[in-house]
């Protein structure tokens, strides 16, 4: 058993995309129970993904976005001023990302969408990260089946909630 304290934090983005109605989109992981089958069902995240060596966090959450659903139509309108971190569940340390990590301290943004619904392709990349993706209200986000993010949505909810405004 591998010993999370001795492990190191793995650094990466989340970007909570919203669209003209102030809504986010998330999709369903493809690697967890659930997934394939009705939409209530699966494990649900924003998209997020590992800063590169030498990328900075704004250049990482676009080619997330371009990785994850297919399109970097989107800018960003506001920054987390922290970083967040997570502590992996005991039973995943040593399994997932790639065995290396304790968890991941994560660098969020707000980006506006700013191309449409058929700009989102989730085969875009393969092996594809979400296998279905729908656009829901900031405030709902902690309470969709999240795992063991959801501290980390109660966070982004009660402080991003200023840009989950509809556009004129």
């Amino acid at each position: 058993m591998t010993d999370a304290a001795s492990l190191p934090y793995r650094r990466n983005v989340g970007a909570l995309l919203f669209n003209d109605r102030g809504q986010i989109l998330i999709g369903r992981r493809t690697d967890m129970p659930g997934a394939g089958g009705p939409l209530e069902e699966g494990v649900w995240q924003c998209p997020q993904g590992g800063i590169d060596e030498g990328e900075a966090p704004e250049q990482a959450v676009l080619r997330e976005l371009h990785e994850e659903i297919g399109t970097d139509r989107a800018e960003i309108i506001a920054t987390h001023p922290q970083w967040l971190t997570y502590d992996l569940p005991a039973a995943l340390v040593g399994k997932v990302l790639g065995g290396r990590y304790r968890g991941q301290t994560q660098k969020w943004f707000a980006l506006r969408f700013t191309g449409t619904d058929t700009d989102i392709r989730l085969d875009a990349h393969q092996p594809a990260e979400f296998d279905a993706w729908q656009w829901i209200d900031l405030a709902t986000l902690p309470q969709r089946n999240v795992g063991f993010k959801r501290d980390i949505y109660l966070t982004l909810a009660r402080d991003f909630a200023a840009c989950a405004q509809p556009r004129p």
